[in-house]
């Protein structure tokens, strides 16, 4: 097996590389803040986050911790990937 066979597709990798715009790590670090907020919503409301299920029962503020977190995340996901990374 010749070495150009190995390190062509190798270098076409690379040379991709410094087309990259979105911002995987700004998504990822808005994502963790928007988990944060919503552990500390639940909280504040006696609950611990990731044990409620959703249900007709469902307290109102658990169902407006739910709602935060979903515009949260999707405006992580409509920002923060289009956002270029140093």
């Amino acid at each position: 097996m010749r070495f150009t066979n190995i390190l062509l597709p190798f270098l076409s990798v690379l040379a991709g590389m410094h087309n990259v715009q979105a911002g995987p790590i700004a998504y990822g670090l808005c994502q963790t803040g928007c988990n944060v907020v919503a552990v500390a919503c639940y909280a504040a409301a006696g609950f611990t986050f990731g044990t409620i299920v959703a249900a007709p029962a469902t307290p109102a503020v658990i169902l407006g911790c739910n709602a935060a977190l979903g515009t949260c995340s999707a405006t992580c996901a409509t920002v923060a990937l289009l956002a270029p990374t140093p």
